[in-house]
C-alpha cells in the first residue's frame, strides 16, 4: 500500500513537472549523438543520486522488509527532521539552483535520500533538507527532489509490484489501486500548492506542521495524552 500510494503521487510529479522529463529525454537523445545538454546532465544527475536509495533499498528489502516501524520511531523522526530542515532553511544560502548542481552534491542529496528508509523522515522534506545545506534556492530543492522520486519510486514500484501480482491478491490489489488513484490528485494539488508557495516564502509551515505532528504522535505514544 505504501508503493501504491508512492505510484500514484509518482504519476502526479510526472505530469506536473512533465517539462523536465521531456527535456531530460530529449536531452538523452542528443547525448547518444555526441551533443552536450543540460536535460541530459540533469537525468545523469538524477541516476546518480538515485544509485544510494538502490543499493539501501535492495538490502532493505533483504533484512529489513518490514521497515522500522513503530510509533516511537516515527515521532522522534517527524519531529527531528522537522528542526533539522527548520536549520537548514534558515542557514542555507539561496544561490544555487538545479543546473548549478554538481555530481558530488548529487551524491550528497542521494546519501540524504536513504534515510528515508526510516519511517517518519519523508523522502521528499529529507532530499529538500540537504538541497538548502548545499545553498539551493527553495524552489529548485523541491524542483530536484520532486524529480528524484521518479526513478526511486519506479523502482520500488517495479519490485513491489511484482510481489503483489505474484500474491494473486485481488482484493489488494483493487485496494492499491484505489489509493493510487487518489494519492495522484491529492499529490497533484499539494505538488502545485508547495512549488507557489515557496516561489515566494520558506518551509517555516511545514517545519511547524512536523513538529506539531512529530508532537503530537509522542505525547500519545508515552502516555502523556
Amino acid at each position: 500500500m505504501d508503493v501504491a500510494v508512492h505510484m500514484g503521487t509518482l504519476g502526479a510529479v510526472m505530469l506536473y513537472f512533465r517539462r523536465d522529463i521531456w527535456n531530460m529525454l530529449f536531452g538523452l537523445g542528443r547525448a547518444l549523438r555526441g551533443k552536450r545538454d543540460p536535460g541530459a546532465k540533469l537525468a545523469a544527475l538524477l541516476v546518480v543520486a538515485t544509485v544510494p536509495a538502490a543499493v539501501g533499498g535492495y538490502f532493505m528489502n533483504i533484512y529489513l522488509p518490514d521497515g522500522l516501524r513503530s510509533s516511537t520511531i516515527v515521532g522522534w523522526t517527524i519531529l527531528g527532521y522537522g528542526i533539522v530542515l527548520y536549520v537548514a532553511d534558515r542557514l542555507g544560502m539561496t544561490l544555487r539552483r538545479v543546473e548549478h548542481l554538481r555530481f558530488s552534491d548529487a551524491i550528497i542529496i542521494g546519501l540524504a535520500q536513504v534515510l528515508a528508509f526510516i519511517p517518519g523522515t519523508s523522502r521528499s522534506g529529507v532530499t529538500m533538507t540537504a538541497a538548502r545545506m548545499l545553498g539551493m534556492e527553495r524552489p529548485d530543492a523541491a524542483r530536484f527532489s520532486m524529480l528524484l522520486s521518479v526513478p526511486t519510486i519506479i523502482g520500488a514500484g517495479l519490485l513491489k509490484g511484482l510481489e503483489l501480482y505474484h500474491s494473486s491478491d485481488a482484493a489488494l490489489t483493487s485496494s492499491a489501486f484505489t489509493a493510487a488513484v487518489i494519492a495522484f490528485f491529492a499529490g497533484l494539488l499539494a505538488i502545485a500548492a508547495m512549488m507557489a508557495w515557496l516561489r515566494r516564502s520558506t518551509f517555516t509551515p511545514f517545519v511547524v506542521y512536523r513538529v506539531l505532528l512529530g508532537g503530537a504522535i509522542l505525547l500519545v505514544t508515552y502516555g502523556w495524552l
